[in-house]
């Protein structure tokens, strides 16, 4: 396993992974617009390619955790929690003191992960996400770096 920043040819197949595992994916040209607007990309990269990926926005000491998710058929190998204590321990090497992200209630999951690697709930945006029942609950959590 491998973990590097991501380069511009990956945003189509982050689209393609992420269509798979998400309600509402980014497209390519979402990715690409993130990437080209100085967010940090990070994936993780087996023999097959991309198999997990995130991406962070860092302002001063602060970071917020846009998105990560693990490709279908790898979830449930640890692979998102190896991505994220290596994104948390390299924006703590460039002077992030603090990591904030925002969580789906339904979520339960990747709440779970989030807490494991010691994240705090903070605070909830009321109907932030649509859904399939209509709105969603943002649960939103942050770590000390």
């Amino acid at each position: 396993m491998n973990i590097r920043n991501a380069l511009p040819e990956d945003c189509p197949q982050l689209a393609r992974l992420e269509a798979e595992v998400t309600q509402l994916p980014w497209s390519a040209a979402q990715y690409a617009g993130s990437l080209s607007a100085g967010h940090r990309f990070w994936v993780c990269e087996d023999e097959g390619g991309i198999v997990a990926w995130a991406v962070t926005l860092s302002v001063l000491d602060e970071a917020e955790l846009l998105n990560i998710a693990t490709a279908a058929p790898r979830q449930g190998r640890g692979l998102a929690r190896a991505l994220l204590d290596a994104l948390c321990a390299g924006l703590a090497a460039q002077g992030c003191t603090l990591l904030r992200l925002e969580v789906r209630e339904s979520n339960t999951r990747a709440r779970r992960l989030y807490t494991s690697a010691c994240f705090t709930e903070s605070g909830v945006r009321k109907h932030y996400y649509r859904s399939a029942n209509g709105r969603e609950h943002a649960i939103l959590m942050e770590k000390a770096l």
